[in-house]
């Protein structure tokens, strides 16, 4: 067999050579699982630079599909860890890429996996071209915890990263989720014709660098930091002295004060926080609120 890394190897397919492949391998898009094939090279080297690799940097890949992003991994010098469910594009991986120092493949859904599995002891990155249906749930599954990413890149939907990376004024629970343990930013638009077979909305490389110091750091206050945040997202068309206060279990007097403290105008509206304001809120009202667990983590921003 050539060299899986063969120069002329490690750019994509183009849509007639990726449905000839498919043929030959009785391979097909399977629309349950988001399953969309990068044939645009430049939207490849979005993904790789904005990866910043290294040599003997570990990472974690969600989907590899048919390699075409792997291969560029393992030519960067990195180990990877595919993690593949479909059992017929992870035969066609063992086949390819078993034999490349630096690779393994886990057959297995990436959303029942935990990061301390990926390479333990060690700091790794997430880099991937994710199925769009997986994006919040996945980012709650690697993003949470003690031992998130280093960095995370991901190709996802356009409209989904923009919003991870809004600033206030448009942000939603997703973006103060995300950008409460990173620093989000998107790197590249990446067109609908850059795939094959062609989604219906635009793509985009969203960036995630952790961040060192999180305002509500990993452990005991995560949870009513999200319960407060996702209160005001459920009334995100009302003041946030109506919203929060119709929503929270607070003693009278309470949520007037920790807005004064924090320094935030009751009239304005959810989406309008900054991170580091939603966390000031956190640490005033936690102490104060009930034992009502009815919020639950939102999946969708």
């Amino acid at each position: 067999m050539s060299d899986p890394l063969a120069a002329a190897r490690l750019a994509p397919p183009t849509p007639g050579q990726l449905r000839k492949l498919m043929a030959a391998e009785r391979l097909r898009p399977r629309r349950s699982l988001s399953q969309n094939f990068l044939t645009d090279p430049a939207a490849l080297d979005a993904i790789v630079e904005a990866a910043e690799l290294h040599r003997g940097d570990r990472v974690v890949e969600i989907g590899p599909g048919l390699g075409v992003l792997t291969r560029r991994l393992l030519a960067a010098g990195a180990s990877v860890l595919a993690v593949e469910l479909d059992a017929r594009l992870a035969a066609w991986l063992r086949r390819e890429l078993a034999a490349v120092p630096g690779f393994e493949l886990l057959e297995a859904d990436a959303l029942l996996i935990h990061p301390r599995e990926c390479f333990p002891g060690e700091p790794f990155k997430l880099v991937a071209n994710i199925p769009y249906h997986i994006t919040s749930p996945l980012l709650h599954a690697f993003l949470e915890g003690e031992r998130p990413p280093e960095l995370t890149v991901l190709l996802v939907q356009r409209e989904v990263a923009e919003r991870v990376a809004s600033p206030p004024g448009g942000m939603s629970y997703l973006s103060v989720f995300v950008q409460n343990v990173a620093d989000a930013e998107v790197a590249a638009h990446v067109p609908a014709a850059a795939f094959e077979p062609a989604p219906k909305v635009d793509s985009a490389v969203l960036r995630l660098r952790s961040r060192r110091d999180p305002p509500i750091p990993a452990g005991d206050a995560r949870d009513p930091f999200y319960r407060i945040v996702q209160a005001g997202f459920r009334q995100r068309r009302k003041q946030l002295h109506n919203g929060l206060g119709r929503e929270l279990p607070l003693p009278g007097g309470a949520l007037d004060e920790a807005l004064g403290a924090c320094e935030i105008d009751p009239a304005r509206r959810p989406q309008t926080l900054s991170v580091d304001e939603w966390a000031c809120l956190a640490r005033r009202l936690t102490p104060l609120l009930g034992d009502d667990r009815r919020g639950r983590r939102l999946e969708s921003a």
